[in-house]
Parts: C-alpha cells; sequence; structure tokens
C-alpha cells in the first residue's frame, strides 16, 4: 500500500486510536502490516447530539474489533445507525458482513456485490443518517470501487485508501488506473481550495491537518514517479519487475509486489499516451 516513509501534511503525533475531529473518531484495527501500517482505521461519525452513528470501514473480520466498534459507539450514548465503505479490500470491508449481523444495519458501498440492504453509493449522494451530513466523493485510482466522504461541518475529508496519514498509496493494478487516480487526487485537491477541506481523515495512519499540502505532496510524487518510470524503460527496463528493482530501489523489498502493481499502471498510462 505505502511505497514511501514520510508525508507532509502536518500528521498529528501519538496514539492513532481515538483521534478525529469534533464528529468523527478512530478505533484501530489491530492488523498492522507493511501495507497496513498501524492498521485499519475504522472510522465512527455523528453529530454531537445525535442518537445514531454512521461507521465507515468496519475492518477485519475481527470479532474483537467489531465488537470494540460497538462499545465505543455505545459509550457515546449512541447505537450504530448504518455502515459505508470506501472500497473493497479485505482489510476495510471484511468485516462488514458480520457487523451488519451484530448491529443490524445496512451496509452502502459503490460496489453491489459488497452492499447489504437497497440502498448503494453514488458520486453525488449525500449521507444524513442522525442528522449527519456526508457527501460521497468519487476517487478512483487505487481501485475502482473507492470513495471519499466530506465532512463538511468539520473541514474533513474520510479518504479510505487514496489518501494516507503516512507514505503514499498503490495503484491496484489491473482494477487501479493511474490516470483516474490523478483525477480523484485532484478531485480532492478541489475540495481543499474550494470547500474548506483542511483535515484528511485516512484510512490508515494518523490524522492529517495538511489536507492541501498532503493532496499536493501526492501529485509531486506520482508525477515524479512516473518520470522515473519513463526514463527507466528509456534506459532498457522493459518488464515491471525490472522496472521496480530500478525506481523502487530505496523502498523496502517488502513493499516491491505492491510497487509492481503500481509500475503496471505507469506503464499502462505511458503507453495509452504515447510516452513509450
Amino acid at each position: 500500500m505505502t511505497d514511501a516513509s514520510a508525508l507532509p501534511g502536518q500528521p498529528r503525533g501519538g496514539p492513532i486510536d481515538g483521534t478525529g475531529t469534533a464528529r468523527a473518531v478512530c478505533v484501530l484495527a489491530p492488523n498492522p502490516s507493511p501495507m497496513t501500517l498501524d492498521g485499519t482505521n475504522t472510522w465512527i461519525v455523528a453529530e454531537p447530539d445525535s442518537p445514531l452513528a454512521v461507521v465507515v470501514d468496519p475492518g477485519p473480520l475481527d470479532e474483537g474489533h467489531l465488537r470494540q466498534v460497538i462499545d465505543t459507539v455505545e459509550r457515546s450514548g449512541r447505537r450504530v445507525g448504518l455502515t459505508l465503505l470506501t472500497h473493497g479490500h479485505w482489510d476495510h470491508a471484511e468485516g462488514a458482513a458480520r457487523f451488519a449481523e451484530l448491529t443490524g444495519t445496512a451496509v452502502r458501498a459503490l460496489d453491489p456485490a459488497l452492499r447489504l440492504g437497497e440502498e448503494g453509493l453514488a458520486a453525488g449522494d449525500v449521507v444524513t443518517t442522525g442528522g449527519l451530513e456526508l457527501r460521497v466523493v468519487p476517487t478512483p485510482g487505487h481501485t475502482s470501487d473507492s470513495l471519499s466522504f466530506h465532512l463538511p461541518a468539520d473541514g474533513a475529508v474520510l479518504t479510505g485508501d487514496t489518501v494516507l496519514g503516512r507514505g503514499t498509496t498503490m495503484v491496484a493494478h489491473p482494477d487501479g488506473r493511474l490516470g483516474e487516480y490523478l483525477d480523484s487526487l485532484r478531485r480532492l485537491r478541489s475540495l481543499t481550495v474550494d470547500d474548506g477541506v483542511r483535515t484528511v481523515l485516512p484510512g490508515h495512519g494518523p490524522v492529517l491537518d495538511d489536507a492541501q499540502g498532503a493532496v499536493e505532496y501526492y501529485l509531486a510524487h506520482r508525477a515524479s514517479r512516473l518520470a522515473q518510470v519513463e526514463t527507466a524503460v528509456e534506459a532498457g527496463h522493459r518488464t515491471p519487475g525490472e522496472v521496480v528493482a530500478h525506481v523502487y530501489a530505496d523502498v523496502d523489498r517488502s513493499l516491491w509486489p505492491a510497487a509492481e502493481l503500481s509500475v503496471r499502471a505507469q506503464l499502462e498510462y505511458l503507453e495509452e499516451h504515447g510516452l513509450v
């Protein structure tokens, strides 16, 4: 998932669990790894005086974690009213069906295969459970079904894996596509410029308090990597594996399989634009 160790965007220090904004709080899943960083961030989002909460990305199928999310909601005097998914990767969505069973809630997602209930999610939708306003922002690229959720009352956006709290995300070729990912980053940048978004609530890693700085970094990073891949191909590195070894030589080898997916997406993008 990540191919770098640092990221501008003023990451918050201290524990990730329990952080957030006035309306959003993180419950950290116990699934740390090189791909998931500290673990999956499950987000509980609710209006301050509402009896209902929305849970975004229940996370892996870990009974203890799912029950901890429910307990956290109930300790705040609320109950879970709805479950949302940013995308279908297992570390975000595997526990959704069990969580829905435990809470009696519907699961809304872009991918019909992930939904439980009649309603899905689409661009322009606004989730209003318990008086909350969460605006659905399509952000494909990491995966084709990736969504972000704009929380205007807190000047925040929940980005799933599109923007992480540390490092950078992969484009999961062939489902993920680089052109779509770049468009999604530009869409998020417009939220920071035109819609007052200051805070990134990511799917992994710490909260970022400089959303615009983080997105600008991601765009610059992608441009730099794309140029490196183009140069590597011109130098005779033809296969994705060869390009990874050349371009990602400074990256932990445990992340090379993920890097190869991004390289495949970059090569596809360069070919589509007649650059290689």
